[in-house]
Formats: structure tokens, C-alpha cells, sequence
């Protein structure tokens, strides 16, 4: 269909063809130039700065920022990936009590699990992207950090008892590896990739 071909809604409304320059919900996201209701383009989408009219000028302008998006995308795509292959298999050893049983009295959070990784390599990871419900057992557990590229990266979370944690070490080594129990957890912390995440829409709008 040429690009400004004359479409009709229901009813015999007009179509008006728009350039998003956000999400709009069963519509499309940022950069997408689609056909919508005369109406609802001029009384919602272009007041409100969701999308523009797709005149010859506004559509080269949205040409050259989906390629510097695409070119953001590869990059963010780069450090994602540069971050997954710091973090993955990375172990972090949390002393906690317990009892007999191996059940924790309290539990181990995402939080922790954020401040901890950001102790021990310097990175620091949104708790949200840490995936698991908050961890209530000793023993060793895989848990997955989602970053939103292809391959996410699992880091090992070591839970000791206290009563055995003096073994563990003499056993395993580095005592600066334990996490000590701390019944405050910090504030949580915004990631640079997050920031990133974000910027396609921006540069659209």
C-alpha cells in the first residue's frame, strides 16, 4: 500500500497516518508509523504527544532515529552481555540461622542478594532483575539475573548456618566471602543498563 493511501474506518472516518512516539496500547511502540482514526489522532495521540502526522518530513526524521536506536539497541546489547559473562557462576555465601532442619529463621532476599553482587564485583544489578522468591533454605541455590538479553546469567547463592559456618570457612576458605546477617537491607540502587533501556523512547518523543 503507497504510504499515504487514503484509508476508511468503520463508519466512513477517515484514517490518519501517525508515527508513534510511544508505546500506545494494541497500537505499536516508538517508530512505528501505522493508520488510525482521524479522530483519535487528533484528539488523543498528537495532544498528547503520542504520535505526530506522518508527513514526508517527520517520517525521514523517524528513519534516522530508528537508526540511531538500532545502533543504541547493539550497544546496550554489547554491554548486557559484557555484564552477563562478569556475573554468571559468580558465588555469594550468606551465614544465616537455622535450624536442625536447614530452615531459615527469616530468609535471604533479592536486596541482599544485590548488595552482596555489588560488594563482591562492583556491579550493580536492580533487585528486581534478581529472579526468585526470597530464599528461606541453606544450601546452594542457582538463581537467575535477568537481564533481558538472550542468555541470562546465574549466580550460586550459598546459604551456611551460623553454627556451621566456621566449618564452612575452614573447609572453602576466604571468610570475606560470608555475608554477614544484617537485618537492615540499603537502598535500593538503579542500574545504568535500566537508564538505558529507556532511551529509545526518549529519543523519539
Amino acid at each position: 500500500m503507497p504510504p499515504f493511501h487514503k484509508v476508511q474506518f468503520a463508519g466512513g472516518e477517515a484514517a490518519m497516518k501517525v508515527i508513534l512516539l510511544d508505546y500506545v496500547f494494541k497500537h505499536g511502540v516508538a517508530g512505528e508509523v501505522i493508520d488510525v482514526a482521524d479522530g483519535f489522532a487528533r484528539n488523543y495521540l498528537i495532544p498528547s504527544g503520542l504520535a505526530v502526522k506522518a508527513t514526508p518530513a517527520e517520517m525521514k526524521r523517524a528513519a534516522k532515529l530508528r537508526e540511531q536506536a538500532a545502533a543504541r539497541r547493539a550497544a546496550l546489547e554489547n554491554q548486557l552481555n559484557e555484564l552477563a559473562r562478569e556475573i554468571n557462576g559468580v558465588e555469594l555465601v550468606f551465614s544465616r540461622r537455622a535450624a536442625i532442619t536447614g530452615k531459615l529463621f527469616g530468609s535471604v532476599t533479592s536486596q541482599e542478594i544485590a548488595d552482596a553482587l555489588m560488594e563482591k564485583t562492583g556491579v550493580d544489578i536492580n533487585r528486581r532483575r534478581i529472579g526468585h522468591q526470597p530464599l528461606r533454605e541453606t544450601g546452594t541455590h542457582e538463581v537467575i539475573v535477568r537481564l533481558g538479553n538472550e542468555s541470562d546469567p546465574a549466580i550460586n547463592v550459598t546459604i551456611v548456618a551460623e553454627q556451621d559456618m566456621a566449618a564452612w570457612l575452614a573447609e572453602h576458605g576466604d571468610a570475606e566471602d560470608a555475608q554477614e546477617e544484617d537485618g537492615e537491607t540499603g537502598e535500593e540502587t538503579v542500574e545504568a543498563v535500566d537508564s538505558a533501556e529507556v532511551a529509545d523512547g526518549e529519543a523519539l518523543s
